[in-house]
């Protein structure tokens, strides 16, 4: 489960700019990132981070923080996938006591604790339709009304918010909503892949390389230049920067002398240059992931077309076990979107089904 909430209050804005200082923008193209952040950031727009994720989404969100007016205020993140439909608008919106079965106390939600800073809104797209509505009120009115209570009470809050979706086709397909998108898409930054930026990715290494080296206490470490090369050639980096610093991290401790070696680095999925019967090694040797979206590309392309509504359920219920049973998680593992997998994952029976809205137009 990824952490829902991460807060840097305003005793520890300096944390903010410190963890804004640690972005790696050397490839051309993130230069250019940087430079569009330079002219967004003082201002008091909302912004939409758009990208993959593990690309650093939420560092860009503390830079913005960092270099804004609103840097002696709170940054206040939260993953709006991390939370259950019925917990996230008390977590967003706050609640009184007595509004809920649990609710034994009055409690201010994200909104009011940024207050005169941040509120940095990852993963906007899973956030509900119902919520969305009230989102966008709160974006118009500049007011937020706690679950349970009719009083509005005043907020000053810039929002960041981010996604690794297209919201575009999400509006088309109905999931999002469109004023909202509008709402929050006053300035937009796209934020390319590692794929796409690879003179970010030498430097990153070097970087969560000294960093790791403090924290393991091996401050020599270096990365061998056979090592750079196998970092830079064929790999596709589908986890972006999080992977990155992941394979740092194992390699430092696996590596002999403080020597960071091509066979350290435990890269997993097929590199340009190999040979065709390294390339046709059995499936086992690939990573969990890897093993599960091949056999699901070899499933869908080999078998009778009746046997895919069979073959999809058995793959969703492997990949949810596959996530401790998170519905986040098995929804960037298969690469497709978290209502899909619960509508599924409810159509096998693995959880209860969604109660239906209830019919507004009658009332």
């Amino acid at each position: 489960m990824p952490k829902p909430v991460l807060t840097l209050p305003n005793a520890n804005a300096r944390s903010a700019s410190h963890r804004a200082s640690l972005l790696v923008f050397e490839d051309p193209r993130s230069q250019a990132l940087l430079e569009r952040l330079e002219l967004v950031a003082p201002s008091v727009a909302n912004v939409l981070i758009i990208g993959e994720t593990g690309t650093g989404k939420e560092l860009i969100a503390c830079h913005i923080h960092a270099v804004s007016q609103r840097a002696n205020g709170p940054f206040i993140g939260v993953n709006c996938g991390a939370f259950s439909e019925n917990l996230v608008e008390s977590e967003l919106f706050g609640h009184e006591r007595g509004a809920f079965t649990g609710a034994t106390s009055t409690k201010a939600g994200w909104f009011e604790a940024a207050e005169g800073g941040t509120l940095f809104l990852d993963e906007i797209g899973e956030l509900p339709l119902h919520l969305q509505v009230k989102l966008l009120r709160v974006l118009q009115e500049r007011q937020v009304v706690r679950l349970g209570s009719r009083e509005a009470i005043d907020i000053d809050v810039r929002v960041v918010a981010a996604t690794n979706i297209d919201l575009e086709d999400a509006v088309s397909a109905g999931r999002f909503r469109e004023d909202l998108y509008f709402r929050l898409n006053v300035a937009t930054l796209h934020l390319a892949p590692l794929r796409e930026r690879r003179g970010d990715l030498l430097p990153l290494a070097r970087h969560f390389l000294r960093d790791y080296s403090d924290r393991l206490g091996a401050k020599s470490a270096t990365i061998s230049p056979e090592a750079e090369q196998h970092l830079l050639n064929g790999h596709k980096w589908p986890g972006n920067i999080r992977e990155l610093e992941n394979v740092i991290h194992h390699a430092l401790l696996v590596c002999r002398g403080n020597v960071i070696r091509p066979e350290d680095l435990n890269l997993t999925t097929p590199r340009a240059g190999r040979s065709a019967a390294t390339a046709s090694a059995p499936a086992a040797k690939l990573g969990g992931e890897e093993q599960l979206r091949a056999a699901l590309q070899k499933l869908f392309e080999e078998e009778p077309e009746q046997l895919h509504t069979l073959i999809e359920d058995t793959v969703i219920r492997t990949a949810y076990t596959y996530c401790h049973h998170n519905q986040v998680q098995t929804a960037c593992l298969l690469g497709i979107s978290r209502n899909i997998v619960r509508a599924r994952l409810a159509q096998c029976g693995e959880i209860a089904p969604r109660r239906p809205s209830p019919d507004l137009s009658a009332i």
